[in-house]
């Protein structure tokens, strides 16, 4: 059997860099990488890897900021400044599998914060904490919003400058990480201090209650929202609930039952304008393909989620995938014309869900034929 012949034509080494040869296999010509020419993938990497460097250098300024803004001594802040020497370390070394050791940091920065704030700040009636919102709880998000997920918020101009105001919006996700997104898009993009309708559960937890309470989040029924809303506040709720959370990938984009549109009785009893909020994104962060239903059970949860990286990757599978996100408050539709007493009629309670659910459904259909990539938009 013969060798391979080689051709000696050629220096050693093959053709200068630069030069090339055609590849047999390919169109490509061997060598021109060294040019600087790139392929799909090689431009999809780098992008990916600027995405997570500008998103740890966000990390490290937000914990910067949280440690300003806290006032407990140094001994007391010790676990956050550790956590940002450690994302400074990642920066360095890009050695980026010490996150899985910075989930479990930063929920002891979580526990840090609902036992040791001091309480000199005023809250009001529901735990609400202005100074905390602002200086703590929307730093630590904004990372995820501007460089993780970089939100593209649109129409912020329709949620109200001042009085009252019920945003409406899609629910999915596995995690609520879309109730924080809008969180931050109303703060920043409009101003405005958003007031969330929880569920039971993350208002009964014993580190998350306290820090919702204190970020301006309050039990989801009728009379607390009818108060705050009464009382000039921007509240948001999610009426797909855990339904629309918790939906197998399979569904994504497709709205869940709205329930019996008790957010709309509420609008209408407060004479409040509500303003359908649609949310694009959020969908494939955690894609669920199954749960384990049983151990749910058993731990009383909604749901325990398998994931195409959870719990296979462990502690890591709970790194939220870096999509591009689109968050789009549309127009406002007005109820204070339609008087209190038309909370108690089913046909308009009926008819204004209706409209909502559509107007959500609608918007969510045109951005995604609009979005060219799940992950760069």
């Amino acid at each position: 059997m013969r060798g391979p012949e080689f051709d000696l034509s050629q220096p050693l080494g093959g053709p200068r860099w630069g030069e090339g040869r055609r590849d047999s296999r390919s169109s490509r010509i061997v060598g021109e990488g060294f040019l600087g020419a790139t392929t799909p993938g090689d431009a999809a990497a780098t992008e990916i890897g600027r995405i997570v460097d500008r998103f740890l250098t966000a990390v490290r300024d937000s914990l910067g900021q949280v440690v300003e803004a806290l006032p407990v001594d140094a001994e007391v802040m010790g676990p956050v400044r550790e956590a940002a020497r450690g994302v400074d370390a990642m920066l360095a070394t890009g050695d980026v599998s010490a996150l899985s050791g910075l989930v479990e940091t930063i929920n002891g920065v979580g526990e840090l914060i609902a036992t040791r704030l001091t309480g000199g700040y005023e809250v009001d009636e529901f735990g609400f904490d202005e100074h905390f919102h602002e200086h703590v709880w929307l730093p630590l998000w904004r990372p995820l919003f501007e460089h993780w997920f970089r939100v593209e918020v649109i129409g912020a101009e329709n949620v109200p400058a001042e009085g009252a105001g019920l945003i409406v919006s899609n629910h999915a996700g596995v995690l609520p990480l879309d109730a924080m997104m809008t969180t931050v898009a109303v703060h920043d993009h409009s101003g405005r201090a958003l007031r969330l309708l929880a569920a039971d559960l993350a208002m009964t937890l014993p580190v998350s209650a306290p820090l919702a309470r204190r970020a301006g989040a309050t039990l989801a029924c009728a009379a607390d929202a009818e108060r705050l809303l009464e009382s000039g506040h921007v509240v948001a709720v999610w009426p797909e609930g855990y339904k629309g959370l918790g939906k197998p990938f399979s569904d994504r984009y497709r709205l869940q039952r709205f329930g019996r549109g008790g957010f709309v009785s509420t609008a209408l009893d407060a004479g409040a304008p509500i303003i359908p909020c649609s949310v694009v994104g959020s969908e494939e962060i955690y894609p669920k393909i199954g749960e384990f239903s049983p151990l749910a059970r058993l731990l009383g949860v909604p749901y325990l989620p398998i994931t195409p990286t959870f719990p296979m990757l462990g502690p890591l599978g709970g790194i939220p995938l870096p999509t591009k996100w689109t968050i789009e408050f549309g127009e406002p539709i007005e109820t204070s014309h339609l008087g209190p007493d038309a909370g108690d009629d089913p046909m308009i309670v009926f008819e204004i869900t209706d409209q909502v659910r559509e107007t959500i459904q609608n918007t969510l259909f045109r951005n995604l034929a609009r979005r060219g990539s799940v992950f760069f938009g």
